[in-house]
């Protein structure tokens, strides 16, 4: 792989873990499978049966968890210990013939990409729990989903225009994450009345 292909799938599968860890890995073992790319030898593996059936599964329980208001928020909390960590090591694996500075480099860099989209998400989506209609947590599971996918399929395809769409989402997520913050935090921290 050159360069721009790792440097692609380093930073569209960190920020596609970061929605969703199951889509990430079931994306790239199906188009491994498929044959519409060819992943580097240690992530070969994705596309064993087991691993997809795997990933497929938990994308399935992913998928219902992130239609209920609150089960959704507890999911997200237990995936921050999940999605960067496993975005790291996706990384770590994408970098293999890479010195070994290069690949730790790779790995922080997927694990921070993926640690700004999960925290964007987790935000978003107690944001929208504020809200008595269900609606919103369906269509933005939604959008997460497909973004999750099109993100992992433009990092095995198109690496340089997933750079470039990586940095957007990036910059998008951390205005997302300062508003949001600002937000909750004129929620849950109201000063006490005098």
């Amino acid at each position: 792989m050159n360069p721009i292909e790792t440097l692609g799938l380093v930073l569209g599968t960190g920020f596609s873990s970061g929605l969703s860890l199951y889509a990430t890995v079931a994306t790239l073992g199906v188009l491994q499978r498929l044959g519409v790319i060819h992943l580097p030898g240690k992530l070969q593996v994705l596309s064993h049966p087991m691993v997809l059936g795997v990933a497929l599964g938990l994308y399935v329980v992913e998928f219902l968890a992130d239609k209920v208001p609150y089960i959704d928020s507890i999911w997200q909390v237990v995936h921050t210990f999940v999605r960067p960590p496993a975005a790291a090591l996706l990384a770590f694996s994408v970098a293999g013939s890479t010195a070994e500075p290069w690949r730790w480099a790779a790995a922080l860099l997927a694990g921070g990409v993926a640690l700004t989209s999960h925290g964007t998400k987790a935000s978003v989506r107690v944001a929208a729990n504020m809200s008595p209609e269900p609606f919103s947590n369906w269509a933005l599971s939604l959008v997460e989903d497909i973004l999750a996918v099109s993100v992992t399929w433009f990092a095995s395809t198109h690496p340089a225009i997933a750079v470039i769409l990586v940095v957007v989402l990036v910059g998008i997520s951390l205005f997302l994450l300062y508003y949001l913050f600002r937000f909750l935090r004129r929620i849950f921290w109201k000063p006490a009345a005098v």
